[in-house]
């Protein structure tokens, strides 16, 4: 009688304190996860691979593809069972997207990563959210992904994540306490940037009046000399450029010209070939942010990937910020399935992916939350004889404890 007292009781403790860590656990969860395994029967842990391997975006669905394989070779095991990878390809177009969306849904993957291209992860928005499947789009940006979407997270971070790191790299880094903002006019990403980056920087200086000036133009514009005589004239030293290549080249050739003495500051926008070129030897006025650069190492995870991908592709093969994201986000799938111990419970993984919290990912080190957006490393470039170089890395804590 004794004993059967004491098993009860160690029951009851364990019952209590595993709802006790896990304040979202409920007791259905666990007594799916901890006692009922009557339908754990499945052979393989699936994943779905929602992406465009054909049509005219495969080169880019091509580059997440790589990531996800070369993690699932690393990780080929969740719960003790082999993982299953299902492709769908929406070969690039919408409407296929729609109906492959669904073919997909109906083999009952456990989670779906991707896809590339905010239209298709939007199109698949409705579908995963119905089916409950949580699904991680990989390099998507676009805020209407996760919008009101529990089920769509993200491991690539919304635009307007990067004014906040941009501003802290103008104040902690720059040591500037006053900016200006040149931004094009009627663009909405922009927009968000923009505010992003004030948001921020007039907290960190404390001062409402820290954005000196804000300049729009229109569209189509080529000539800044006004815009940028009055930056010089006020004697500001960092201004934020919230544009895409074309403009933002005309932008630094005129200020090289003018002679103003700023550092101009823009998104990963700017972080291609094309715009060092476009800019040519005004790129030393400019700094950029970026998702990942192979060069620089975050953490045990980045350098173990980049070795990875080499003995795979080649020394002299370079991964991408897309076949990072991707490994990562394959890795945090894992992790969260195994967090939970079960397939059964995608409600259950919903809240797990939730609580993901410094996963030293490839890319760097990520934390998720309930809207399904990510706080992560965010780095600051600059080119030096040609090269990019990371001279500012702003970590996710950082930002989460600022906002």
């Amino acid at each position: 009688m004794k004993k059967k007292t004491r098993v009860l009781l160690s029951f009851i403790v364990v019952l209590v304190m595993v709802l006790s860590l896990s304040s979202c656990a409920t007791y259905e969860a666990f007594y799916h996860t901890f006692i009922d395994k009557s339908e754990e029967t499945y052979e393989t842990v699936k994943i779905g691979v929602f992406e465009p391997l054909t049509g005219p975006d495969k080169e880019y669905g091509q580059l997440e593809k790589m990531g996800i394989e070369l993690a699932h070779e690393i990780m080929p095991t969740c719960l003790a069972k082999p993982v299953e990878l299902i492709y769908a390809d929406h070969e690039s177009d919408i409407y296929v997207a729609e109906a492959k969306i669904q073919e997909l849904i109906s083999k009952e993957p456990t989670i779906i990563l991707g896809s590339y291209g905010n239209v298709y992860s939007m199109i698949a928005g409705d579908y995963v959210e119905e089916a409950k499947i949580p699904t991680i789009a990989i390099t998507n940006t676009n805020p209407l992904v996760t919008a009101n979407n529990s089920y769509y997270f993200r491991v690539s971070p919304v635009d307007s994540y990067q004014g906040i790191a941009l501003a802290k790299f103008t104040f902690e880094h720059l040591g500037a306490t006053q900016a200006a903002i040149i931004r094009p006019a009627s663009d909405d990403v922009a927009t968000a940037l923009s505010s992003a980056y004030e948001d921020k920087f007039i907290q960190m200086t404390g001062d409402p009046s820290a954005i000196a000036r804000t300049f729009e133009y229109s569209r189509g514009t080529t000539d800044f000399e006004s815009t940028l005589l009055a930056i010089r004239n006020l004697g500001i030293k960092a201004v934020f450029v919230p544009a895409g290549e074309d403009d933002a080249a005309a932008i630094l050739k005129q200020a090289k010209e003018l002679g103003v003495n700023a550092i101009f500051i823009g998104t990963d926008v700017w972080a291609t070939e094309s715009f060092v070129e476009k800019a040519g030897d005004a790129i030393g006025l400019a700094v950029f942010s970026a998702d990942y650069d192979a060069d620089t190492s975050i953490n045990e995870t980045s350098e173990a990937f980049v070795k990875a991908f080499k003995a795979k592709y080649g020394e002299d093969a370079v991964p991408s910020p897309a076949t990072a994201l991707a490994y990562d986000a394959y890795m945090i799938a894992i992790e969260s399935i195994n967090r939970i111990g079960t397939v059964r419970d995608p409600e259950f993984l919903v809240k797990s992916l939730s609580v993901t919290s410094q996963h030293p990912g490839a890319s760097g080190n990520i934390t998720l939350g309930g809207d399904g957006d990510p706080m992560k490393t965010i780095l600051v470039e600059r080119i030096v004889n040609g090269e990019p170089v990371t001279i500012y890395v702003m970590e996710p804590t950082i930002v989460y404890l600022g906002i």
